[in-house]
């Protein structure tokens, strides 16, 4: 008699009568027995193969199912097979073999399907991308017609530009009829890009010149070189350059991709494409030198580091790449050290030499030189690899220049840069007859872009952006169709028209800087948060000879140090400040503080250039769940005031003290109100303040709406509990009189044209100030003026001071703060030169004796 036996998920037979036992936990059926097998021969045979060939299988099946869903290993129980006989005894009804392969087929199925809903939401910022594949240079059939293709133009990043094809002896163009994001595709890969983030027509890099090589290109974005695509032929067309296509590639580079140069007699006419570049130091005393000045100038071809020959490197060539990493100069090196290590090890050259201008803001703009391998016969005779010196900008010096800011004051700068979230960027701003104004963006680009940060100390520029991108500024705009060499010392050196006719601030430009590399973001990390843009702040410091990750402590943990934290790691701008994070678990091995008493002015590159104790920790909250945390944010509001409303507003009332019950439990009087009696009056020094939303997120109350506190005598609901603080300062700086406005109402009183209004505080309505609004406080409401029953008649200084707290996180606080001059003669009051924090030159802002600007000085 022949009994069946399942051993996990194997069939076997036994002769007799041998124990099965069976037990089910979970779904699970597993059948225990012998493998002895009997039969007839064939039978026998066939049970075998079976069995082996369903083991395999099924191993098979347990990885990827255990690696695909990271549960329990399904088992599949499959049936005896053909002529095979279940025993009686079995409890369990099972499939047959024939038709486990169905039931596997349709699991699979479903755990791709399970996948595939989750495609389209890729992988979030901060997280690594899936590991792509490495470039294969590709194959062309000797039909294919040979071509070379750059990006040109009237660039504003170095990845993106005119398409231009070089055929024939002769760079053209391609018209943009018919383009797809698919055409951009197959140039960006070609050129050696990751991808095509987008194309544009209509020549919006310029018109280019010579022949229009292609027009009505179809391709499907899987072509090896654009001359695969179907299209109406080469220089078949009949398009204008007005119709010149323009794309947008991705910064990433394909991992791997090698230069192939199929037009070997036109080297000089071909922009260079390289996957990477590097500064690598070779002298012990620059490895250890944070950022790294000096070194081999090694590019990344075929995935392999080689060094470029110095026979044909000239001085722009280093200015270049020197620019690339951020530094604003190059300079002379010792030679002789080179040329000793260069002898102990043989480098590896590069295929070709560069050529560069020396304004170019990148590599990848530079032309080729004579390839090597011809000229040199495969070696840099006489030569030695290419070496850089560099010249890091102030901020960025390693040892700083105590002897000379001694000897020398510093100038006033002639331009800044206002808004930005990390260092390096931000609107552009340049200081005219003592004034400071914008830039207006038409024809802004990468050049005029570059001599400004070179102006600023930093290297050459990312990008130039417009239509106010980072801020809108305020003031005049100073100037307009900026076009500089690229050597300029500065941007006011630069040809413009003094004429702004027709720009605003929506057209104010602003940069990108290339900026050192300072290794800030490796000694710290966020921990625990839902994305990469929270979590705990925990640090990297040295303990017993040891590097040790840990907490920071939440004791006046606040806006200013959250802003510095997101600018170290380059998330942008800080959101909240967190002073608890127990909802944010972050590394157990991390919670011990290791920093304490940081106090930031919100403008440092890193948490440990802020004030703190040092290896001296005091915390009495400690770490774990109490230790500080951020939420970062790559956008936030921006609140200026307009002074003008205020100089045209501002007048003189009396008013008695029975008509300001509710101003006086509020305490906007002065404190001498509390021992006069109710028929007495208040001198009260009344103005408009109208509150404009410059930057590029909207302005929201840190409170919640389940947190604001009702005001039964006003019957409003106050958001912030001091939004404005109003001051009166004599000329010596001593402040003689004082008022505040708590947010009872934030929202949009005018728009400009084609904004909404989005906040409204009827009805319990949300609170805020949209970008491009303003809220406008009329005079003549509750604590809108200052109490100056007290004063005596003389000159003053007025000051507002907006978001006085940094409740909420701002782009710029430099600007929450606006200055008058005030003239009180005991009957009338005058406002006059009223201005923004930082609106005004160095030596107008000292002509307001006593005063500082809305910084974190005082805290």
């Amino acid at each position: 008699m022949l009994t069946q036996v399942f051993e996990g998920s194997n069939v076997a037979s036994q002769v007799g009568s041998a124990t099965s036992t069976s037990r089910a936990v979970s779904g699970e059926v597993i059948f225990k027995g012998g493998r002895q097998w009997a039969g007839p021969p064939q039978l026998r045979s066939e049970a075998r193969r079976l069995h082996e060939k369903e083991r395999k299988f099924r191993e098979k099946e347990k990885k990827q199912l255990t690696l695909g869903f990271g549960l329990y290993t399904v088992l599949l129980q499959p049936a005896g097979a053909h002529g095979l006989r279940r025993d009686k005894k079995t409890p369990t009804k099972m499939l047959s073999t024939q038709h486990l392969p169905c039931c596997t087929v349709i699991v699979l199925v479903l755990f791709e399907l399970t996948l595939a809903q989750y495609e389209h939401l890729g992988y979030p910022p901060g997280y690594p991308d899936p590991e792509q594949e490495h470039y294969v240079a590709p194959q062309l059939s000797p039909d294919t017609p040979r071509i070379q293709l750059r990006l040109a133009g009237d660039k504003r990043k170095h990845n993106e530009g005119r398409v231009e094809v070089f055929y024939n002896n002769e760079w053209g163009t391609v018209c943009d009829d018919d383009f797809t994001i698919h055409a951009a595709q197959v140039v960006c890969r070609e050129l050696g890009y990751l991808e095509a983030i987008s194309w544009s027509p209509s020549s919006k890099y310029g018109k280019g010149q010579g022949p229009i090589w292609f027009d009505n290109l179809h391709c499907t974005g899987k072509e090896k070189t654009l001359a695969l695509c179907p299209s109406n032929g080469i220089g078949v067309s009949d398009c204008k350059h007005s119709e010149d296509v323009g794309v947008v590639c991705s910064d990433k580079r394909i991992p791997g991709f090698k230069f192939v140069n199929t037009l070997p007699n036109h080297v000089e006419n071909l922009d260079i494409q390289v996957e990477d570049v590097r500064i690598r130091a070779i002298l012990s005393s620059y490895r250890k030198r944070i950022p790294v000045t000096e070194g081999y100038v090694e590019v990344k071809d075929g995935g392999k580091w080689k060094q470029i020959c110095n026979t044909e490197w000239t001085q722009l060539d280093s200015r270049v790449i020197c620019g690339m990493f951020g530094f604003p100069g190059e300079r002379k090196y010792n030679a002789r050290v080179y040329k000793m290590f260069a002898r102990r090890r043989k480098p590896t050259y590069w295929d070709y030499a560069v050529n560069c201008t020396g304004n170019e803001a990148h590599l990848s703009s530079c032309k080729l030189g004579q390839a090597s391998s011809l000229k040199l016969n495969e070696t840099c005779a006489g030569g030695l690899p290419v070496v850089v010196s560099c010249v890091p900008g102030r901020d960025f010096a390693p040892t700083s220049m105590t002897g000379f800011r001694k000897a020398f004051r510093q100038e006033q700068p002639l331009v800044r840069l206002r808004g930005g979230a990390i260092v390096g960027e931000g609107r552009v701003e340049v200081l005219k007859n003592g004034e400071w104004g914008t830039i207006c963006d038409d024809n802004w680009n990468l050049l005029s872009a570059t001599v400004v940060c070179r102006e600023l100390g930093f290297g050459t520029a990312i990008e130039a952006l417009s239509g106010g991108r980072l801020g809108q500024g305020m003031g005049p705009v100073h100037m307009n169709e900026v076009q500089c060499t690229g050597f300029e010392k500065s941007i006011t050196e630069c040809v413009f028209n003094k004429e702004a006719l027709g720009c605003s601030h929506e057209e104010d430009a602003a940069v990108r800087c290339n900026v050192p590399s300072m290794g800030f973001q490796q000694s710290l990390r966020l921990s625990g948060g839902r994305n990469p843009h929270e979590g705990r702040v925990e640090v990297l410091v040295e303990r017993n000879g040891s590097l040790v990750w840990g907490t920071v402590c939440s004791e006046s943990w606040g806006t200013m140090e959250a802003m510095v934290v997101c600018r170290q790691l380059g998330l942008g701008f800080a959101s909240n400040a967190f002073q608890e994070t127990w909802y944010w678990p972050g590394e157990v091995s991390a919670d011990n503080v290791v920093m304490s008493g940081v106090r930031c002015s919100g403008t440092e590159m890193s948490l440990s250039h802020c004030l703190h104790h040092g290896a001296h920790l005091s915390c009495a909250k400690g770490g774990g769940r109490n230790a500080a945390g951020v939420s970062c944010s790559e956008t936030a509001p921006d609140l200026v005031l307009n002074p003008q409303v205020v100089e045209q507003t501002t007048y003189m009332e009396d008013r008695p003290m029975f008509m300001l019950q509710c101003a006086h439990e509020e305490e906007c009087l002065s404190s001498t109100a509390n021992q006069v009696p109710a028929n007495s009056y208040r001198r009260l020094l009344r103005f408009s303040s109208q509150i404009h939303n410059n930057g590029q997120s909207d302005f929201r109350p840190k409170a919640g709406r389940h947190s604001w506190v009702w005001h039964d005598c006003h019957r409003h609901y106050h958001s912030m509990e001091v939004f404005t603080l109003y001051d009166l300062f004599s000329l010596n700086g001593t402040k003689v009189a004082e008022g505040h406005k708590a947010s009872f109402c934030l929202e949009d009183s005018e728009c400009d044209e084609g904004i909404e209004k989005r906040y409204e505080c009827a009805n319990f309505g949300d609170q805020g100030i949209t970008v491009g609004c303003w809220d406008t406080y009329r005079h003549d409401i509750d604590c809108q003026w200052v109490d100056i029953t007290d004063i005596k008649p003389g000159d003053y200084i007025f000051q507002i001071v907006i978001n006085p707290n940094y409740e909420v996180p701002e782009s710029d606080y430099t600007n929450n703060i606006m200055k008058c001059r005030c003239r009180y003669d005991g009957h009338r009051v005058w406002m006059y030169s009223c201005h923004n924090g930082g609106s005004l030159s160095t030596e107008t802002e000292q002509t307001f004796p006593g005063l500082l600007n809305n910084q974190v000085t005082h805290r």
